[in-house]
């Protein structure tokens, strides 16, 4: 069995879970991870964008990974986004994250300050070095982060031999192609944009994390089904109606998670809403979001 294997099929992003007064809900955390369970992803991702990491601290992070990890009971794969915008936290987390038994930790690279890429490199080493015995995932999101992975630091990190793979959110599609073709011979990388989960499987991604996968995990998962059994042509309609989805969330005055978790609530899922200074739902989203939820529930149904 190559070390990659686990590392297949549907990664829902994790979203923060609070409470009503705002504060890191463990509670709703557990119930969350359960609930995705039961609709039969294959893993979570944990404490990334969708996560709202930026706007928590370490203590709150750590509560969270502890939540799910508990609720999972060893029955999911868990990766854990450990990075901070300084070394000492990020490597705090890595720490912590492997005292749980997360199966790898994942690092965007530090925003803000242009650094070059030798001590990007020296960052990652650093976290990854904080949690010894456990995978290690680079995160490619340029269009966020500032900072686009080059195949000379892909190829510097892989002198780490915990360096397992690429979550790749950058939107060409080659690049997962670029980051498959500098890789190891066990070797992964994970189409990181929705939109193009289908495209990214095609080229060489291995599976998918998400942010609007645990809106729909249903459909991404018979989505990916479709493309193992290679019936494109149900790949591709499952893509379009995710697309159409996503186009919706995207369409409301608050920020999408908030209307992401505002469609779970209507759903019986309440995990809360956003932090500031994300946008939170405003009684002029609901038409919008009852639509966004009715749109889901249809393709669901025609599944």
């Amino acid at each position: 069995m190559s070390r990659t294997d686990k590392y297949r099929g549907i990664f829902p992003a994790f979203y923060a879970c609070y409470e009503e007064d705002g504060a890191v809900s463990g509670r709703r955390a557990e119930q969350f991870t359960r609930y995705l369970m039961k609709k039969g992803v294959q893993g979570l991702y944990v404490g990334g964008s969708s996560g709202e990491c930026i706007y928590q601290s370490v203590e709150e992070r750590k509560l969270l990974l502890e939540s799910v990890m508990k609720a999972a009971e060893g029955k999911l794969v868990v990766i854990a986004h450990v990075a901070c915008n300084n070394t000492k936290d990020s490597v705090e987390l890595a720490a912590h994250a492997q005292s749980l038994g997360v199966d790898a930790i994942a690092a965007i690279p530090p925003i803000y300050f242009h650094l070059p890429e030798y001590a990007i490199a020296e960052y990652w080493n650093a976290i990854s070095a904080g949690a010894p015995d456990t995978d290690f995932i680079i995160y490619n999101i340029p269009q966020l982060a500032g900072v686009s992975l080059t195949v000379p630091l892909l190829q510097k990190m892989q002198e780490n031999p915990r360096v397992i793979g690429v979550k790749n959110s950058s939107m060409p599609v080659q690049d997962i192609q670029i980051f498959q073709a500098a890789g190891r011979e066990d070797w992964v990388v994970f189409n990181g944009p929705d939109e193009q989960f289908i495209s990214g499987r095609a080229i060489g991604a291995a599976a998918g994390i998400g942010g609007t996968y645990a809106a729909m995990p249903e459909l991404y998962l018979a989505m990916d089904r479709a493309f193992r059994e290679g019936r494109m042509e149900d790949a591709k309609r499952l893509q379009y109606q995710a697309n159409n989805v996503i186009a919706a969330l995207c369409s409301c005055r608050a920020n999408m998670y908030a209307v992401i978790k505002e469609v779970l609530r209507m759903d019986g899922m309440d995990i809360g809403g956003v932090r500031a200074p994300l946008t939170n739902v405003t009684e002029e989203d609901l038409p919008k979001i009852r639509a966004c939820r009715e749109m889901i529930r249809t393709a669901v149904a025609e599944l």
